[in-house]
């Protein structure tokens, strides 16, 4: 069973900075497609970066390129999203996810991922 935790959130002034870490057990980091999803308030929940399990491509949301990098410490079993120049737009509960798949195709659907974490809360105020 494949448990994911998230942390790092909290509140920051537009143009800021935080790095969010999501610890995973339980799976082998190498066939897991890893991504972070958000859920802004009456929102849709939408896809903001993945990383292949080859850990050689990464993908972003167009709101978010530029600004937002994710990457994986395996011997760790940690997934990052460090988040620069936040706005308030980037306001949202920010998710963990992952999925047992060889490519990041369709990353940004979430129905794709089999296991999410509780989610962690960012808060940009301007």
């Amino acid at each position: 069973q494949v448990q994911l935790l998230e942390s790092g959130g909290g509140s920051v002034q537009a143009g800021g900075s935080l790095r969010l870490s999501c610890a995973a057990a339980g799976y082998t980091a190498s066939t897991y497609s890893m991504a972070w999803f958000r859920q802004a308030a009456g929102k849709e929940r939408e896809g903001v970066a993945a990383i292949d399990p080859g850990r050689r491509s990464t993908y972003y949301a167009d709101s978010v390129k530029g600004r937002f990098t994710i990457s994986q410490d395996n011997a760790m079993n940690m997934v990052y999203l460090q988040m620069n120049s936040l706005k308030p737009e980037d306001t949202a509960m920010y998710y963990c996810a992952a999925r047992q798949s060889a490519t990041c195709l369709g990353w940004g659907l979430g129905y794709r991922y089999n296991y999410w974490g509780q989610g962690t809360q960012v808060t940009v105020s301007s």
